[in-house]
């Protein structure tokens, strides 16, 4: 596998969800120098077994103190959760909504939304804060990351402002079109800019982790394994 093996995302989400998973991504981004891409551990699957592959569609979130502002300097005060409907409808195949900006006092996807982000074809959802109605969003069949279920609705309590603007969540930033991972052990960040590289380098990992894992299984010590391959 190299750089070029792969001719779309399509292909390439393909090798991450059958070959990859954060703890190697990770590790990848670290010895390039990338050693502040994970999301905060408190960001988590809603179901252990979830996995989520795709690219941002980053929004951008703002607290407020009332649903309408009749009045306001600001034309999205005055209108029910400011862009989030046109945020949803602009979800693209393939993409990831992941939505920061916000104090994390209020459920940030529910049920509704993650329906109109697969009827779009997106991939699932990642928020600086909680998700609700769990049950439908199991029923629903894509993966989300949040803190953990939550009723309180952002309706009265934020808006979004803007999508496809750089964002940031603990000060990882995240650009447009970056790749998301996410699995039981977090969430990374992959910037657009080098993916090729780290992905080729991660599914080279992966594979040699394969071959040291059967070494030590066969009774190999962590001391020879290292020595002999640079894995651990």
């Amino acid at each position: 596998m190299t750089a070029n093996d792969w001719k779309d995302d399509k292909e390439l989400f393909g090798f991450i969800r059958k070959e990859l998973y954060t703890a190697v991504i990770g590790d990848i981004m670290d010895k390039m120098g990338l050693q502040h891409q994970f999301l905060p551990p408190q960001i988590r699957p809603l179901k252990e077994e979830m996995m989520l592959v795709g690219r941002a569609m980053t929004v951008l979130e703002a607290d407020c103190f009332e649903e309408l502002s009749p009045g306001s300097q600001n034309p999205l005060m005055d209108k029910p959760f400011g862009l989030m409907l046109e945020a949803l409808d602009d979800i693209k195949p393939g993409e990831v909504y992941i939505c920061s900006g916000s104090s994390p006092a209020y459920a940030l996807v529910g049920e509704l939304m993650l329906t109109r982000i697969k009827m779009c074809g997106g991939t699932g959802a990642v928020v600086n804060g909680y998700s609700r109605d769990t049950k439908g969003i199991y029923d629903v069949d894509l993966p989300v990351f949040s803190y953990g279920p939550y009723s309180q609705d952002q309706a009265p309590r934020g808006k979004v402002i803007d999508f496809r603007v750089p964002i940031e969540m603990n000060g990882v930033r995240i650009n447009p079109s970056d790749i998301i991972v996410g699995d039981i052990d977090g969430v990374c960040v992959v910037p657009q800019s080098v993916e090729k590289e780290v992905f080729a380098r991660s599914l080279e990992k992966a594979r040699g982790e394969k071959t040291v894992l059967k070494a030590i299984q066969e009774g190999m010590s962590a001391v020879e394994a290292w020595d002999k391959y640079g894995i651990m």
